[in-house]
């Protein structure tokens, strides 16, 4: 509480020096909208700032082309957002910013003084504010991040920091905070975008009140002098192709290979690389709680870099990291009805397995064939530079507290994430492919019961084991399925597992002691073992001992090699069981499976 007063009375007592007259007159400024911005090379010094000082900044209104306002400086802040972090308070002039206030997209415009740079409109005052009164990131803040960057030790916020969050002292006012910057979903669903929000808690982007499209290039386009000024509109792309998100603000300094915009972070995680591209403002639509701009993104012309606390840093003609993402879409098996989408998703770790998962939700969800009562088999294949490929299989349904689409994208973000989120992963990912067939009808069964067609077997045997199933609103099914026991059971008691694939994998792959973590190879031979979830499957629990080591498992081992292995079971990457989990036969369903029974013999 004592942080947010000690804010809020420097801002208190700068909008009300003087009362609320008005200085002299400022010119409107609306008469020299084709006016230039000056270039980034003279910088106003901070120390020179005081109340009355005069300026003018730029912003794109409507197209490309910026806009000069007229700036009237308030007064400085001192450590206002931090040590050593100080703010200049200006209230804004001019025909259009009077109307439309402090606008999302704003940030970033660069302020000049007497022809020279003083810095960068970052941050808004209040959420109802009856003028355009701002904060101005000093220039000299912003510069700090293209001269100690890369492989400055800059201190960044833990990942997770949002624009509304990277500063203490500014996350805990409700008047001063920074200016929106518009996370712009180009081809979602107002649902995928809800998807977004309920996953996206901690990764530092949220959606705001913004609409706009998506037509980034796909390669890289040449920076001509004057194509990029400050106060030109620039974005920051997550997801390109046929879906796009991207993150638009303000360029502020611009020189032959590097630009700075934002004046506050977008995510603040520090070294990144999101391809940058140029940007067109549709519109700007006034509101009283948050104004915003309506955009198109254009030409790729670079990457951001670094995503700092006080700028944001883009370098020309340096491309992204970006993952290749396809979605093949059929539905009901019929070839001449299936779509392609093309995707490319940035690899950032806080953001990709998200992106995955939001791109496959929209992807199914904008189908013709979808429907609230829909099924998706879903093949996804992985490639990792290296190692062998990741395959996966999964028989997906709705349930009554989720549809399809969200059951399947978070199968597929787990999924993922185990890999991608990997600590000892060091070579990249080089492609995501994602086959989905849509089938119409909610198919699922539950497991009503089992048995065998005895309870006295002997080693050897081949037996019949009989389950019931019951569809959803279908009528009950009986399976039979022969399985042989291995000659090598002992007698007495044993237990038959009937199970869906889940079980069978947290039988086969049980947590290991100490939480420790697979490294690559053991997790993509984890993954890759995984059982289809449409398939009934029967198991000897035998009374042997069974070992899970990186990744792989086996079952059945001799009590001279379990015993070895006894002294080093809480090695990270290794777990030991006293009974096996055997598996000795499946059978298809054509359904999203669930449930369990054992069926108990006795070995003679």
């Amino acid at each position: 509480m004592g942080k947010r007063l000690l804010l809020l009375a420097p801002v208190w007592a700068v909008l009300m020096a003087g009362g609320n007259a008005r200085a002299q007159s400022i010119l409107d400024v609306a008469s020299s909208a084709g006016a230039v911005p000056p270039p980034s090379t003279n910088f106003f010094p901070l120390d020179e700032v005081h109340r009355g000082v005069r300026g003018t900044a730029y912003t794109v209104f409507e197209g490309t082309q910026p806009e000069p306002m007229d700036v009237e400086i308030l007064g400085l802040l001192h450590n206002a957002l931090g040590p050593h972090q100080d703010m200049i308070l200006a209230r804004l002039h001019g025909t259009k910013p009077e109307y439309s206030g402090v606008v999302a997209g704003m940030s970033g415009s660069p302020v000049y003084v007497d022809g020279k740079l003083l810095g960068a409109i970052a941050y808004r005052i209040g959420e109802f504010s009856k003028e355009p009164i701002a904060g101005i990131t000093p220039i000299e803040q912003m510069l700090q991040v293209r001269d100690e960057s890369p492989g400055a030790e800059l201190i960044a916020a833990k990942p997770g920091t949002s624009n509304e969050q990277h500063s203490e002292a500014a996350a805990s006012s409700e008047v001063v905070r920074p200016i929106d910057t518009p996370l712009v979903f180009s081809g979602f669903s107002p649902e995928a975008l809800t998807f977004w929000k309920e996953h996206s808690a901690g990764i530092g982007l949220t959606p705001v009140s913004g609409i706009g499209g998506g037509s980034a290039s796909l390669a890289m386009s040449a920076v001509t002098p004057g194509s990029v000024l400050p106060g030109s509109a620039i974005s920051a792309v997550l997801i390109r192709g046929d879906l796009e998100i991207s993150a638009t603000c303000t360029v502020t300094y611009v020189d032959p290979k590097r630009l700075l915009a934002c004046g506050h972070p977008i995510t603040q995680y520090g070294p990144i690389s999101m391809p940058m591209a140029k940007a067109e403002v549709v519109a700007t639509v006034p509101s009283p709680l948050n104004a915003f701009k309506i955009i198109n993104t254009t030409d790729t012309i670079g990457s951001f870099t670094e995503d700092r606390e006080t700028a944001i840093l883009g370098e020309f003609g340096k491309p992204a990291r970006l993952i290749p993402l396809t979605l093949r879409l059929t539905q009901d098996g019929a070839t001449e009805k299936s779509r392609t989408l093309h995707l490319e998703v940035i690899d950032q770790e806080q953001i990709t397995p998200l992106a995955v998962m939001v791109s496959l939700f929209q992807g199914l969800a904008q189908t013709n064939g979808y429907a609230v009562e829909t099924t998706y088999r879903v093949r996804g294949r992985v490639k990792l530079a290296g190692y062998p490929e990741v395959k996966f299989e999964n028989l997906v349904a709705p349930t009554d507290i989720a549809p399809a689409n969200l059951v399947a994208a978070l199968a597929l973000g787990e999924r993922f994430n185990r890999l991608y989120a990997n600590a000892a992963r060091r070579t990249p990912i080089e492609s995501v492919e994602v086959d989905v067939d849509a089938i119409p009808g909610r198919h699922t069964a539950q497991i009503e019961s089992a048995q065998a067609g005895g309870t006295v077997v002997h080693a050897g045997d081949t037996i019949s084991v009989e389950a019931t199933v019951r569809p959803w609103r279908g009528e009950l099914r009986n399976v039979r399925i022969p399985v042989t026991l291995p000659t090598t059971l002992p007698n007495g008691p044993v237990r038959l597992l009937v199970s869906d694939g889940g079980t069978l994998d947290r039988l086969m792959q049980p947590p290991q002691i100490g939480g420790g973590n697979l490294d690559v190879s053991g997790t993509i031979a984890q993954l890759n073992s995984l059982h289809a979830n449409d398939r009934l499957y029967v198991t000897l629990l035998a009374p042997d001992a069974q070992a899970a080591i990186e990744g792989r498992t086996l079952t059945a081992l001799p009590l001279s090699m379990a015993n070895v292995l006894e002294p080093v079971r809480d090695n990270r990457g290794m777990s030991l069981n006293g009974e096996s989990a055997v598996p000795l036969g499946s059978i298809a369903l054509d359904a999203a499976l669930s449930g369990q029974r054992l069926v108990p013999l006795r070995v003679e």
